[in-house]
């Protein structure tokens, strides 16, 4: 028996974060993770090799199409598939490293098993090769992430049919690819192999894309990803798939009802979302059952059991891995008696397509519907110097402020490299930054960042640059 401060179960960014942070703050802390690296579905599946792959796939296409050609660059590459997964899986491998060596620096334990929750402050971990370990632990945190949500009728078989995993490694560009949901992952994987060579087929269950976005940067993105000559069948459902050896024949039905339609691809990647990973941990040995969709309850990331602590994908909020992180320190600050929270109107949102859509605050449409008197500045990137000199004028920013205070609400970019950008805005709102704030703050120039200022400027009508 192994006792413990601090018992985490998931070696995600929420859990890896929660143990580093325990062990600075002197805590003996053990993770319990049964994959063979760290790092969570977000380093190994997930968010880091999904961004090998954008950012690979973009130079490829510049290379290619006449990006390259226009800036007197000429050159006839080839696609080397393999060398670019390869890659990736070395990038992969040297961040899970990583992990490895902060957890030994700051002295946590890595179980290598899968947790199960046994009674209050006993928890064991079971590894592939049957082998049991049981611990103790004052504190045990929950973070165990999520799973690809399945769609009924179609079965995912990662050969033709794939979940998120299976299209960030397939050995061969598809020929046509369709991607069930236009949310963030699938709108990102479908990017990547169209840019690769394949004819990308995006299909809806509502009328538009990248839901819960500002409604104008998501018909901005749309038009975008349109014109880069993704497809798009929104308001429509698939009711079945059918896979073969050589590719998959679907059906799809508009959402309302009617006349189905045939669709036929070689291979298929259903993107609807994911769920919380919270089945077979034990929860009921302490009391704790999950909502219909499989999240736990938290209050200030506290359960109803003594103890036990859940944090990430499992339970409320924007399944993000920075909201994860952010939880971490927060939910062990507050075990050790300090005073950790988390500001969850402030959590930005990124979609890594090109261009890029990052968000921060509230929409438009939030806004509107609570009723309250707000006041919009919008810039164009066609009119900021260096998007212009670097061919990327598509999209805009926008500031949304309070129309008697000035305070910021809400932030939405569309646009070159505002993943990199909207932080200004996450600092600017959390000390509650009117648009004249920024307004009135020098931006180096020529930078795309111009446009974030020149917008908060135009929400007085002020811009002056075109």
């Amino acid at each position: 028996m192994s006792n413990y401060d601090v018992v985490i179960l998931g070696g995600g960014p929420g859990g890896y974060n929660a143990a580093i942070r325990a062990g600075q703050l002197g805590l003996k802390a053990a993770c319990v993770e049964g994959r063979a690296t760290l790092g969570g579905t977000c380093l190994n599946v997930g968010c880091m090799p999904s961004k090998a792959l954008l950012h690979a796939s973009e130079l490829y296409e510049a290379a290619t199409g006449a990006e390259f050609a226009n800036l007197g660059i000429e050159v006839k590459p080839t696609l080397n598939l393999g060398q670019m997964m390869k890659q990736k899986d070395e990038s992969v491998a040297g961040l899970t490293k990583g992990i490895e060596f902060l957890f030994r620096k700051n002295k946590v334990d890595w179980i290598k098993g899968w947790g199960r929750i046994e009674g209050p402050g006993r928890v064991s971990a079971s590894s592939d090769q049957g082998s049991r370990l049981e611990l103790t632990a004052k504190n045990i945190i929950i973070a165990t992430g999520s799973e690809p949500t399945p769609l009924p009728g179609v079965e995912i078989d990662n050969q033709r049919i794939l979940d998120s995993t299976g299209a960030l490694s397939l050995s061969e560009v598809p020929k046509h690819l369709v991607v069930i949901g236009a949310g963030v992952i699938g709108l990102e994987l479908g990017s990547v192999w169209r840019r690769l060579g394949a004819q990308v087929t995006v299909v809806e269950y509502l009328d538009r894309i990248c839901p819960g976005v500002d409604a104008e940067a998501g018909k901005t993105l749309q038009r975008s990803l349109s014109k880069q000559g993704i497809a798009f069948k929104l308001a429509s459902k698939v009711t079945s798939a059918t896979s073969s050896a050589t590719g998959v024949q679907l059906s799809v039905e508009p959402a309302a009802g009617g006349t189905a339609e045939s669709l036929e691809a070689d291979y298929v990647l259903v993107a609807i979302g994911r769920r919380p990973y919270t089945q077979g941990l034990g929860l009921e040995n302490v009391g704790l059952s999950t909502d219909k969709r499989g999240m736990l309850a938290n209050r200030q990331h506290r359960t109803e059991a003594p103890g036990i602590w859940v944090i990430g994908d499992v339970t409320s909020g924007p399944m993000l891995a920075h909201k994860a992180e952010d939880e971490a320190m927060a939910c062990v600050e507050q075990i050790v008696g300090k005073a950790g929270e988390v500001n969850y109107a402030l959590i930005p949102n990124v979609i890594y397509t090109r261009p890029e859509l990052a968000s921060v605050g509230l929409t438009e449409e939030q806004l509107r519907a609570a009723g309250r008197a707000y006041k919009v500045g919008k810039f164009p990137f066609t009119a900021n110097s260096r998007a212009k000199i670097n061919h990327e004028t598509e999209g805009f920013a926008k500031v949304i402020a309070d129309e008697r205070t000035d305070e910021v609400l809400g932030v939405h970019l569309v646009g070159p490299s505002v993943s990199e950008m909207i932080g200004e805005y996450c600092v600017a709102m959390e000390f509650s930054a009117s648009a004249q704030d920024i307004a009135l703050t020098c931006h180096p120039h020529p930078t795309r960042s111009e446009a974030l200022r020149q917008a908060a400027m135009n929400v007085e009508g002020m811009a002056t640059q075109m």
